[in-house]
């Protein structure tokens, strides 16, 4: 399957000498300096800690050289303490090491640790490692995966996401996207998030990943692989899964009014396929309501109303297609 133009991610805004720790040296109180805006005594507060091998004022270290903010913006060095903290165990720490190598094109060193962070279920990464599989970079290419993590990360809210997931339904096939809608689910079901530390600085957003021009499917050429990406004129629909003989009535699952746990149903340019295949699947959902949520020229059908994952996951099966939980 030869894809016309490749996914292009942007730049993702993703050392000392030793010297004794000073007794006033506090990464909590370097923490609320950077809350109040006061960057440079929060960079004075975790310094010595960071060199000493204080994990979280490395990472703290790190976010200060990423963003410039009391010290001059600096990638090689915040790579360097965010790889001394990832080093001690500290999940957040890792995330970032791993967008930092990608970003630094050192993308073999990077895909550990991407690949750590995307089995938590850190969207950022998500986005990352889906656009490699998609485009075959630095990765033997694989559809139904990249699919499926960027399923999981456009469901999070992150619009870059959304857009690169409605790029990638202009190329992918049916089969492949619904095997990735199946992944997605799989891999909602296993995520365990960390909690960041109380005593870190909050995460970067991600700047929106940015197409060079509208991707688009040229004609092969004599140079190209037989195969050729298939282009559907609308949505793809998912076949029925067929009944046996014996089997009883789909279950149908309920939602209660007050429940915050949805279900992804499908992503569409056309609001009205959303409303088409929310018509068909709402008895099977029985109390849960219809969210058309726009991502961008995209609508996500998705139903709420369920008191808890296991109720989402049950709504799933009875849904009778493909279909991805989303957390509150």
């Amino acid at each position: 399957m030869q894809v016309g133009r490749k996914l292009l991610i942007s730049a993702i805004a993703l050392g000392g000498l030793c010297a004794a720790v000073p007794a006033y040296a506090d990464v909590k109180a370097g923490v609320e300096a950077w809350g109040k805006g006061d960057y440079a005594r929060a960079v004075q507060e975790w310094r010595p800690l960071a060199i000493a091998g204080d994990a979280d004022a490395q990472f703290n270290l790190a976010q200060a050289y990423k963003l410039g903010r009391g010290v001059p913006l600096d990638p090689g060095l915040a790579e360097s303490w965010f790889r001394k903290a990832a080093l001690q165990g500290h999940l957040q720490a890792g995330d970032n090491y791993g967008l930092a190598l990608f970003q630094a094109g050192k993308k073999t060193d990077a895909l550990p640790w991407l690949e750590k962070s995307v089995a938590r279920g850190e969207p950022r990464t998500q986005l990352v490692l889906g656009t490699m599989l998609f485009n075959g970079d630095g990765v033997p290419r694989d559809f139904p995966r990249a699919y499926a993590l960027m399923t999981r990360a456009s469901a999070s809210g992150l619009q870059s996401a959304s857009q690169t997931l409605a790029q990638m339904d202009q190329y992918i096939s049916p089969a492949d996207r619904e095997k990735g809608t199946a992944l997605a689910q799989q891999y909602a079901l296993q995520a365990t998030p960390a909690a960041p530390s109380r005593s870190t600085v909050g995460q970067t957003p991600v700047p929106p990943s940015r197409i060079a021009e509208q991707p688009r499917v040229t004609k092969p050429t004599p140079s190209s692989p037989p195969a050729r990406v298939p282009v559907p004129t609308r949505e793809p629909v998912a076949k029925p899964v067929p009944k046996p003989a014996a089997a009883k009535p789909a279950p149908v699952a309920t939602a209660r009014a007050t429940g915050n746990w949805r279900v992804q149903l499908g992503a569409f340019r056309d609001q009205g396929n959303a409303e088409g295949l929310w018509n068909k699947v709402r008895g099977k959902l029985r109390g849960a309501q219809p969210f058309y949520a726009k991502a961008g020229s995209v609508t996500r059908l998705q139903a709420g109303g369920f008191a808890s994952k296991a109720d989402a996951a049950r709504a799933c099966s009875a849904a009778g297609v493909p279909c991805v939980i989303v957390a509150p």
